[in-house]
């Protein structure tokens, strides 16, 4: 990362763009997604929107060999010096998650050109497009603010856009599925901001470093013990936290597949960060972590979540269902790494969020692409498919190793990360509970095994028909990549690392 850090210096417009890295990382996506209003066709918005995801790539990748090559970097929006203005705050956490969010957008718009032709219609397409990117700068938006009501701004803006995303699938259960993610998301934002609204009221600030040292003075109070209970719960139906995940499974079933890919990838996974970066920033100079026993209650509700999502897993027919349901597991396993509380359990939980972006994406690319080819992605309809689409196939299953934790993949890594985290507090029935978990993952990987492998095609069925190869393509790239981390498992621990201990030494020292 310092490399391309120390290659951007060298291009003739660094010296000038430089200073302005985070906000262009916002203002670039916001700014280009009307022109797909403008270009109103459907091939002109897809490349269109290819170029500016991966320049905001770029740009991510730039931020973090910067960070990682000289600390925090700190911009302040029109000058205004904080509280009274907006800042922008990049270390070591956020810009680790910027560079996964943002590399989860650029690869899934190869994927989405054919697959976005095949499941929505052709004057949607530009439409498709625009929302693409606005969800995009939402996400990044809550990643880069240090501001409590500009996380909200954000917030709003990449709900708004996935709800819109989700009901251009091709099913009229895909309106029903987005109008209930919408009335869920609708609560939590809720929840979010009247949070935010009782902190402004004990403190006069809604920078999230000025809050950090502001409210250990009043923490004693209710107010702030509610307004911790109302950013908990409201960021808490944002990632899909048991038992608030209800709006998760048919949002991922009935959405077109790259939405799907690429929701299931980011939108959660920015949510663990924000709460990462408000109960350890915002709240971490305070007592509340003792007063409330939200570890202890952190840990139990993700325990319980990686159980019942995985069981609920098995039973199911649809296999986006089984993945969205899946997801519901994982995400339990990145909040019992907030849960455990400790550098090591927050590395976990950060390493996992990376890691579950590669695989999960790879999963549902695979079964996007099996929709492509057979039109349906039920079981009954998939026998033998290991057979017709081998390639496909073959990512799906280094998909679902990783899904279960198998060692030399990216699963392995981060929930043995969480199972040391565990045994090092001396909970060694919440290891055995990841261990466990992890051996239920088993059984719905191994029912998509069996049909794919074991039961012969249907009369008629074409032999060896892949999806085109912009399709393919993608997916391969990250299951390489859930294999190739899963074997260098250092470097993303090392940066996970690093950045629990910007989130951990916010915490200790109320500063982010």
């Amino acid at each position: 990362m310092t490399a391309i850090y120390a290659y951007f210096l060298t291009l003739p417009f660094a010296a000038v763009i430089e200073p302005h890295l985070p906000v262009l990382q916002v203002v670039v996506p916001l700014l280009c997604a009307p022109i797909c209003v403008l270009l109103r066709h459907a091939k002109l918005s897809w490349l269109w929107a290819t170029i500016v995801t991966w320049l905001v790539f770029f740009i991510a990748l730039v931020l973090l060999g910067k960070v990682l090559a000289g600390g925090l970097i700190i911009y302040e929006i029109g000058n205004w010096p904080p509280p009274w203005g907006i800042e922008y705050r990049i270390d070591a956490a956020n810009a680790l998650v910027l560079v996964i969010i943002t590399a989860i957008g650029a690869i899934t718009l190869p994927y989405a050109k054919a697959s976005v032709e095949k499941e929505v219609s052709e004057p949607r397409i530009y439409l498709f497009y625009l929302m693409y990117m606005l969800c995009l700068t939402g996400l990044i938006g809550i990643t880069t603010t240090a501001d409590a009501f500009n996380l909200f701004v954000f917030l709003e803006i990449s709900s708004l856009s996935s709800y819109v995303l989700i009901s251009l699938g091709g099913s009229r259960r895909a309106l029903t599925a987005s109008y209930r993610y919408l009335v869920m998301g609708t609560l939590g934002a809720t929840f979010y901001i009247i949070g935010v609204g009782m902190m402004y009221m004990m403190t006069g600030s809604l920078n999230m470093a000025d809050l950090a040292t502001l409210l250990p003075a009043v923490d004693h109070t209710r107010t702030v013990l509610a307004a911790f209970a109302f950013v908990v719960v409201g960021l808490g139906l944002k990632l899909a936290m048991f038992p608030l995940h209800t709006w998760l499974p048919n949002a991922y079933a009935f959405a077109p597949s790259a939405v799907t890919v690429f929701l299931a990838s980011t939108a959660t996974k920015v949510a663990i960060y924000a709460l990462l970066r408000l109960v350890l920033t915002v709240f971490g100079g305070t007592d509340l972590f003792n007063v409330t026993h939200i570890s202890l209650m952190l840990v139990i509700l993700a325990v319980i979540g990686m159980f019942a999502g995985a069981f609920v897993a098995i039973f199911q027919k649809d296999v986006k269902r089984m993945l969205a349901y899946s997801s519901v597991s994982q995400v339990g396993y990145m909040v019992l790494g907030i849960g455990l509380a400790t550098a090591a359990g927050v590395t976990g939980s950060i390493v996992h969020l990376f890691n579950h972006a590669v695989m999960k994406g790879a999963a549902f690319m695979a079964v996007g692409a099996m929709f492509y080819v057979v039109g349906s992605v039920r079981l009954d309809d998939l026998a033998g498919i290991g057979k017709r689409m081998p390639v496909t196939t073959a990512v799906f299953l280094v998909a679902g190793l990783s899904l279960i934790g198998t060692p030399v993949t990216v699963g392995f890594i981060s929930k043995w990360q969480l199972v040391q985290a565990a045994i090092e507090l001396g909970w060694w029935y919440v290891a055995a509970g990841v261990l466990l978990s992890s051996l239920l993952a088993i059984a719905y990987v191994w029912r998509v095994v069996e049909v794919a492998y074991l039961q012969a095609p249907p009369e008629g069925a074409a032999l060896r028909t892949e999806a085109p190869v912009s399709m393919l393509v993608p997916m391969i790239v990250l299951a390489a990549a859930a294999v190739w981390f899963g074997i260098d498992g250092d470097t993303t621990l090392r940066l996970a690392g690093e950045a629990a201990n910007a989130l951990m030494g916010a915490a200790q020292g109320g500063k982010p």
